[in-house]
């Protein structure tokens, strides 16, 4: 298998509301818009790009055994950040949901958050 070597790494997030998702992802998590389509939208942070597929996208179609694809579940992005409690602070005023506290670890500290669809994203500061 090969793919083009343009060193973005690709990850689909199924969501109910595209301009949204949109919205959550620019205003509070910093990226950027790289294309946008009614039922799409294709966002950037560095070299994540975040494919936001709403229900009438091909990703959304009802597959051939019934089931539906949707958002949710535990998969997540993950991004690193400098200063977990200081992020936390800032996006708990904005209004947004937490899944947990801050859970401390050997490996740093992390917290997760629902974007509006429901998908996680997982903030994480390492250990110093």
């Amino acid at each position: 298998m090969s793919s083009p070597d343009d060193g973005d790494v690709y990850v689909r997030y199924l969501v109910d509301d595209v301009s949204a998702a949109i919205d959550f992802y620019t205003t509070h998590l910093g990226f950027t818009v790289k294309t946008r389509f009614p039922p799409f939208a294709d966002v950037a942070l560095g070299h994540l790009r975040l494919l936001l597929s709403g229900p009438d996208s091909s990703a959304g179609r009802t597959l051939p055994d019934g089931r539906t694809p949707g958002p949710g579940g535990w998969n997540r992005i993950h991004l690193r950040v400098p200063d977990i409690a200081a992020e936390v602070a800032r996006l708990r005023a904005a209004g947004l949901t937490f899944r947990s506290d801050i859970v401390s670890g050997p490996g740093g500290q992390q917290i997760v958050l629902d974007d509006p669809a429901g998908n996680p994203v997982e903030l994480f500061q390492p250990a110093a």
